[in-house]
This record gives structure tokens, sequence and C-alpha cells, in this order.
């Protein structure tokens, strides 16, 4: 059985790092679905958010080698119901005269927003789970999507407690 997980994975900000974590999860066999790195508010960590489907044994060996890495400060998977997840989508779709105020509807009802207008195609910039995303991309494909281009999900756990903090103290 195949479940979907995501890790938060505190890195030192080095040159080479997001490169030896995901051969360690190729390695393994693993396919990550979705990552995103970037910079903490501590400018000398990283944060990787990575969502991988894996069997929960295979999954603990690939947390035991994460950590094992030097580079690594702290490994948490982060529990759907106790972590804030999102994604940006930019999307390319089809607009003419005839169809830009369904389009638009679209738009308002996903809280979205336009960010280019051209004459037969709008940009619109929407953020949210990847359950809302898939929603409003469906709701659009009729229209004709040209270009699509989505992040990795980012995701914090909710709560006052904070990881990076956490991290700092142990190192």
């Amino acid at each position: 059985m195949t479940d979907v997980h995501t890790l938060s994975v505190l890195v030192e900000n080095k040159p080479g790092v997001l490169a030896r974590i995901s051969a360690l999860f190729s390695r393994r066999g693993f396919n990550i679905t979705s990552l995103a790195v970037g910079e903490t508010e501590h400018p000398e960590i990283s944060r990787m958010t990575v969502v991988v489907g894996a069997a929960d044994f295979p999954l603990e060996q690939v947390t035991k080698q994460l950590n094992k890495l030097v580079e690594v400060l702290k490994v948490v998977e982060l529990d759907p119901l106790h972590s804030v997840r999102r994604q940006i989508v930019l999307v390319k779709v089809k607009a003419d005269q005839a169809t830009r105020g369904q389009v638009l509807e679209v738009v308002q009802l996903f809280d979205a927003k336009v960010v280019d207008v051209a004459t037969d195609a709008l940009v619109i910039e929407a953020t949210g789970d990847s359950s809302k995303m898939e929603a409003m991309l469906e709701l659009l494909e009729p229209h004709g999507i040209r270009e699509l281009v989505q992040s990795g999900v980012v995701a914090l756990g909710r709560g006052s407690r904070s990881l990076t903090d956490r991290a700092l103290r142990s190192a």
C-alpha cells in the first residue's frame, strides 16, 4: 500500500544539499511528487518540503538515512490534520470576448486573481491546497488551458511551535 507523505526537512543552506537529498530518494526508488525549497527566517537554514509516495516502513528507512546526512538538521513528517499546506498555480487560459466572463467567474469563485490580460487569454494566479487547485483547473479546462505551471507544496505545522527553533537548539 502506498500513501502520500509530506516531509519537512531543515538543512544547511549550502550548495549541493538538494542534489544529495533528492539522490537519496532516487536510490531508494521513491518518486518525489512535489519538492519546494527555500531559505527560512534564518538565512543559513533552508526548508525542503518533500511530498513522496511510500509505504510506511521504507519511508522510515529514508528518514533515518536523511538524519545521517551532515547537512540535515531536522526531519519531520507533517500530519495533514496538524499542518497547513499550500501551492501556487499560474495558468494561461483561452479567454476571448465570448468566454472571458465565464473564466472570470471561475477566478472569482476560487479567490484567484488575473495577473496578465491579452486579447485572447488570461493568466490566472491561485493559491491553496491541492484539491482546490485541481477543482479550479477542472472548471477552467473546457475553456482551454494554454499553459500551466505549479509550485511544489509548501507546508508548516500548525500552532506556535517552531521546527527551526528546535533544530537550532539541538544543533
